[in-house]
């Protein structure tokens, strides 16, 4: 097989715990450097907390695994410091395209709208992510990156974790306040604490393949129902960096996964699906199981998960990854909260809340997706393809068509830290709801509203007129409190304003429409960007006890 990228090794270095050095307890450990927990791990120390993330390998992920990134994730890598270099190196694509039986049934737009500064996707190998990530952790003071720390005993306590690690040079011992478990689908400190996944685990098998080759097809998503080259099974097709493209052909659950994944099983495969004698090598191959299971709860006192540890969800849709990262943005600015006694432990329980009802419903999703796509019996097979045939011609019946509803962020409505609305309002930015973008200037210079917010508790004000000097006194006030709220305020012209307050021009007048932004109404953001109030007029009184609910420090509205 053919490599295209060469995994990076990391040189193992000795804890200081082993040379000697004090020892002390740890404000955070985060154990698994993959994408989760390596955003964690940045997310926290560009927030001044100081992270051990802890290791048992040496490299970065083989094999390209996770290779959808989402528009939600991409602006999470933003705030985080990667997201451009991400684009830079990824493949853009915003539109998908089903087929049935060789036939082209529909396409669809994923970002049918204008003014947004990321894509709906990027297509990027798991490696490059990590990779990029890595090299932002290493380039951040703060983080503690211990390559070939392997966790093997964890002993939770009712003021902070125990852990013993095990390192070529032998074992140590550390101590923590509060342990991140990002260590995977197979998660050792899932078991080692005696806990297990429920859900279910589906009867199908299928096979990725990635091959390296020249070809001209857009960057798009195509998906086949029971295409002439594989029939009565389903196929993918999408590309990635370096000319690689991801196949995807489903098996059956009688398919044996050893013989599965020998070229001479493979390449006639892939050589069926291209209809043509283009030169190719295959990268990598891998056969895997559908499963949409999760842990009855996501916090253990000090011990938190996060991504697979926590919950595992089939890959068409691409939601585990998209999903993981999602996770560590909700409970890092929580856990800087707590840590600096600005807020109470309980506000970690509303993680376990706003998590678990995201991860239910990407399994829900998820396994509406693999019901589709793998009929269970004769009857809902008929259906399917009565579905796929009317849907060439009636887009009433594109609804019901399901090749793996693609990652959408939660929009966290129950969630205990809302105030409800109790002005009236339009749009999407309801209470939970993540924010979004808008392209602004700022200072004179273009610039993107998601990229003015995050990392604190963020006030949007919008209005037609300069601001009065009681107006920017209140919001002055707002910005000085215990916790601060940094106002960012948006009008339709230039505005001068002095620190620590920031003017924004809405260049497109697509904030207001994206928000129903009448002048004289105040948004309160979240530090990881969702929305958690919103009024018609701008009452100090009414944005403090929001942000006491949003902290967890007062539970009414």
């Amino acid at each position: 097989m053919r490599h295209t990228y060469t995994n990076p090794i990391y040189r193992y270095v000795p804890a200081e715990e082993q040379r000697g050095g004090p020892r002390r307890r740890h404000p955070v450990i985060v154990v698994g450097a993959g994408p989760v927990g390596l955003c964690a791990a940045i997310d926290l120390a560009q927030q001044g907390i100081p992270v051990t993330l802890l290791d048992d390998d040496n490299t970065v992920s083989v094999g390209s695994r996770a290779v959808c990134h989402a528009k939600r994730t991409l602006e999470i890598l933003d705030r985080l410091g990667c997201g451009q270099r991400m684009v830079d190196k990824g493949v853009v694509w915003n539109l998908g395209k089903v087929f049935f039986r060789g036939k082209l049934i529909y396409s669809f737009n994923l970002l049918p709208e204008p003014g947004h500064q990321r894509p709906a996707f990027i297509n990027l190998q798991q490696y490059y992510f990590e990779e990029f990530l890595v090299d932002r952790a290493r380039g951040l003071t703060g983080i503690d990156l211990r390559w070939q720390h392997k966790v093997v005993n964890v002993k939770p306590q009712d003021d902070h974790v125990a852990l013993q690690v095990e390192t070529p040079d032998g074992l140590y011992d550390l101590e923590c306040e509060y342990l991140i478990a990002a260590d995977g689908a197979h998660s050792p400190i899932r078991y080692m604490l005696g806990l297990e996944t429920r859900g279910q685990t589906f009867h199908d098998r299928f096979l990725i393949a990635d091959v390296v080759m020249k070809a001209d097809f857009p960057p798009e998503r195509w998906f086949w129902f029971d295409p002439p080259f594989h029939p009565n099974q389903s196929a993918l097709l999408h590309r990635q960096a370096d000319n690689v493209w991801r196949l995807d052909f489903q098996l059956g659950w009688d398919a044996n996964p050893d013989e599965e994944r020998q070229p001479e099983k493979v390449i006639p495969r892939v050589r069926a699906m291209l209809g043509d004698d283009r030169p190719f090598e295959l990268e990598w191959v891998s056969v895997y199981t559908f499963q949409c299971r999760r842990l009855e709860r996501f916090r253990h006192g000090r011990v938190i998960f996060a991504g697979d540890a926590a919950h595992l969800v089939s890959p068409f849709g691409a939601r585990g990854a998209n999903s993981g990262i999602q996770d560590a943005d909700n409970l890092v600015w929580k856990l800087n909260l707590v840590l600096a006694g600005k807020a109470p432990d309980a506000l970690l329980d509303s993680y376990d809340d706003e998590r678990t009802f995201a991860a239910d419903e990407n399994i829900l999703n998820s396994t509406r997706s693999t019901d589709f796509i793998t009929p269970k019996n004769g009857v809902s097979g008929a259906f399917r393809n009565a579905v796929l045939e009317l849907a060439g011609d009636y887009p009433f019946a594109r609804a019901f068509v399901n090749s793996g509803r693609l990652s959408t962020p939660a929009v966290l409505s129950e969630s205990p830290l809302n105030t409800p609305d109790s002005d009236l309002f339009g749009g999407a930015m309801t209470p939970g709801a993540p924010g979004a973008d808008a392209p602004v200037t700022c200072n004179g210079r273009p610039a993107w509203l998601l990229d003015q917010l995050g990392n604190e508790f963020t006030g949007l004000y919008f209005t037609d007129r300069p601001l009065s000097e009681p107006t920017a006194a209140l919001l002055a006030a707002l910005a000085a409190g215990p916790i601060p709220i940094r106002t960012r305020v948006i009008m339709d012209h230039p505005l001068a304003l002095t620190d620590p307050l920031t003017g924004l021009v809405d260049v497109q007048g697509l904030a207001v429409q994206r928000y129903s932004g009448l002048p004289g109404t105040f948004y309160l953001l979240r530090p990881d960007q969702h929305v958690a109030a919103r009024w018609r007029t701008l009452e100090p009184g009414r944005i403090q006890a929001a942000l006491a609910r949003a902290t967890a420090q007062e539970t009414t509205p």
